[in-house]
């Protein structure tokens, strides 16, 4: 495809999970990503999982972007990490500020993800390619818009190089955001982030855990569809092929699949944006 695409994968808990990843990627590897990124869990409960997958991702020839998050974390510990993923041969990361395992209280050095970006230049240099991330539809704890849209000029001015939004179904939401944030200086690449939608009900607990949006017409259809697996799928490949050619014909710098460690409705709706 003419633009930059990546993907984003978790770590597997099982070692099931972990074969099972293995052939995703193959699949994946196939539309020549530009990179392909690890989440990390709460308070970096997946640590070793995000890791050992990262290392398997470069094992395989491809580019590999750690997500770090910071919240519980000390410099020392943050500076250790570091100088691992270094040594792994990681040049990029998605940093984070996480989110705080429950039942644990705020704790570490780190309050938001603009001091990671900002301690993370000054401890490593030009060493890695830092992304964070951007919330078209407003961070679900943030005080207001407008105070979302300060923070995340905050963390590009620590030093971030690009971002990365939460994914949306209303391509007016992203091109806002862009708008607003350039009106602040904000000038680096918003790469627009992409869930594909196989499961009604899988989409609608996790819009409501992050706060995307699900426009009210999308919703009510993937009602209507009931238990019908088949119609939700091609109604989903209709909608999300049809978000990406509106986002690519406004000339977006790349799209990152969030894949939830599939690879179907990613291949196809790649597929569909080829030229004929």
């Amino acid at each position: 495809m003419d633009l930059p695409i990546s993907f984003e994968f978790f770590p597997p808990k099982t070692a099931e999970g972990a074969e099972k990843l293995r052939g995703v990627r193959q699949q994946l590897y196939g539309l020549k990503p530009e990179f392909c990124s690890v989440t990390y869990g709460a308070g970096g409960s997946t640590q070793e999982g995000t890791f050992g997958t990262v290392r398997e991702i470069l094992a395989e020839g491809v580019a590999a972007a750690s997500h770090f998050s910071c919240i519980g974390a000390t410099q020392a510990t943050v500076r250790e990490q570091l100088q691992m993923l270094k040594a792994m041969g990681v040049k990029r990361l998605v940093a984070l500020r996480g989110d705080l395992p429950s039942g644990y209280g705020a704790g570490g050095e780190f309050h938001y993800a603009s001091d990671l970006v900002a301690f993370i230049r000054a401890e490593t240099g030009d060493d890695f390619y830092i992304e964070v991330a951007a919330y078209p539809e407003i961070h679900p704890q943030a005080k207001s818009p407008d105070a979302d849209l300060q923070a995340f000029a905050t963390k590009m001015r620590a030093g971030a190089n690009s971002a990365i939004t939460q994914y949306f179904y209303s391509p007016d939401a992203y091109f806002r955001f862009v708008d607003d944030v350039l009106k602040l200086g904000v000038e680096a690449p918003v790469v627009p982030g992409i869930m594909p939608i196989t499961s009604s009900t899988q989409l609608m607990r996790f819009s409501d855990a992050c706060g995307a949006e699900i426009p009210r017409w999308i919703r009510l259809r993937l009602q209507g569809f009931g238990d019908d697996t088949a119609s939700i799928k091609a109604f989903g490949l209709d909608v999300v092929t049809d978000l990406c050619e509106q986002l690519r014909c406004a000339g977006v710098p790349g799209l990152h699949f969030y894949t939830m460690n599939q690879s179907a409705a990613t291949i196809e709706i790649v597929r569909r944006l080829q030229p004929a």
